[in-house]
């Protein structure tokens, strides 16, 4: 890292800076200008707060040279992950995009769940994802079926063979949920419990990780090193939108620039959710292939039987012959995209 040091700053305060990064085994290598001093830190950053330098007196800046996200980052990898879902599908590096397609919840019928895993697999989607637990911003709102929604899940799989992608909300709920499901989902809104981020990283399924709602790229990337940190390197990080100022036209933004960022800064697999993202239904198909022409992995779509009566997000989802459109098109552009 370097540290600059304020034209004004003293010796002593130059020294008492050296001194704190040469007890934590910083090589400091200082250059002397005629206005102000620089000092050069060589070693491992993680060790100190760079905020604890800023603050000190004389210290005027603080730059990071390497990024702090290690093991999801391309110093430590410079080769795309490629992820194994299951059934012999593989998902980042040149694989094709993987699509994930199914309703925002599993509701009480599951007739409605059996008729989107048909239509998601017949029209050439590989992992059917739906929440049996659910967060809601209102209490007052439908929870989610918990393990027997789960159940419905494995259902569907068992006749469709699609892969199964549902969400885990507490650290608790982690084992019940890998009995059934194929691929754990971090909801937008946990991606800062850490205690969870940990957890996860004991376990060996595929996570599929969300932006929060207001995080950066870089707070992104480190929520997905505690996965990997844990031992588990198979993290998918998923761009779902961030908050924005005019949620009359659409839910959240979607940051298209955030999929070339990630491929350039890390090697996980990056997918996008234009559902959640836009919170319109006729904005799922340009911004899907949007995503795919500017990189991304994959898509996670929200599809559901009888959208205007669906027990959630149902203004963000296609009926099946609406997603069967959907993916004619994106078909056609993966076409284009590898010539």
């Amino acid at each position: 890292m370097i540290i600059v040091m304020e034209p004004g700053a003293n010796e002593d305060q130059i020294q008492k800076v050296a001194k704190k990064l040469e007890s934590l085994d910083f090589k400091i290598v200082f250059n002397r200008g005629e206005i102000m001093t620089v000092l050069a830190a060589i070693g491992d950053k993680r060790l100190i707060d760079p905020a604890s330098l800023a603050s000190m007196d004389g210290v005027r800046e603080v730059k990071l040279i390497q990024e702090p996200f290690k093991l999801s980052g391309r110093e430590s990898k410079s080769e795309d992950t490629v992820i194994d879902l299951g059934n012999g599908v593989k998902i980042g590096g040149k694989n094709s995009p993987v699509v994930m397609a199914g309703p925002c919840s599993v509701e009480k019928e599951i007739d409605g769940l059996l008729e989107v895993a048909y239509a998601a697999k017949d029209s050439g989607a590989q992992v059917l994802r739906g929440g049996a637990f659910k967060p809601r911003t209102s209490p007052y709102d439908f929870q989610g079926m918990e393990e027997i929604g789960l159940k419905y899940l494995a259902e569907a799989r068992e006749k469709t063979g699609l892969l199964i992608a549902t969400e885990v909300m507490d650290t608790p709920d982690i084992d019940l949920i890998s009995e059934y499901a194929d691929i754990l989902q971090v909801g937008t809104r946990n991606m800062h419990n850490y205690k969870l981020l940990k957890a996860l990283g004991k376990t060996n399924k595929p996570v599929i990780l969300k932006r929060g709602l207001a995080s950066s790229i870089r707070e992104f990337l480190l929520a997905a090193e505690y996965i990997m940190y844990g031992g588990n390197p198979n993290v998918i990080l998923c761009e779902r939108g961030v908050k924005g100022l005019d949620s009359h036209y659409t839910r959240n933004i979607l940051d298209l620039a955030a999929i070339p960022v990630i491929k350039k800064y890390s090697h996980l697999p990056v997918i996008v959710d234009p559902s959640h993202a836009t919170g319109r239904r006729y904005l799922i198909e340009p911004m899907s292939k949007a995503a795919l022409a500017s990189g991304a992995h994959g898509l996670m779509i929200e599809v559901h039987h009888d959208p205007d009566n669906a027990y959630s997000d149902g203004a963000q989802s296609l009926n099946p012959a609406q997603f069967k459109s959907l993916m004619k098109q994106i078909k056609a552009l993966e076409g284009i995209l590898t010539n």
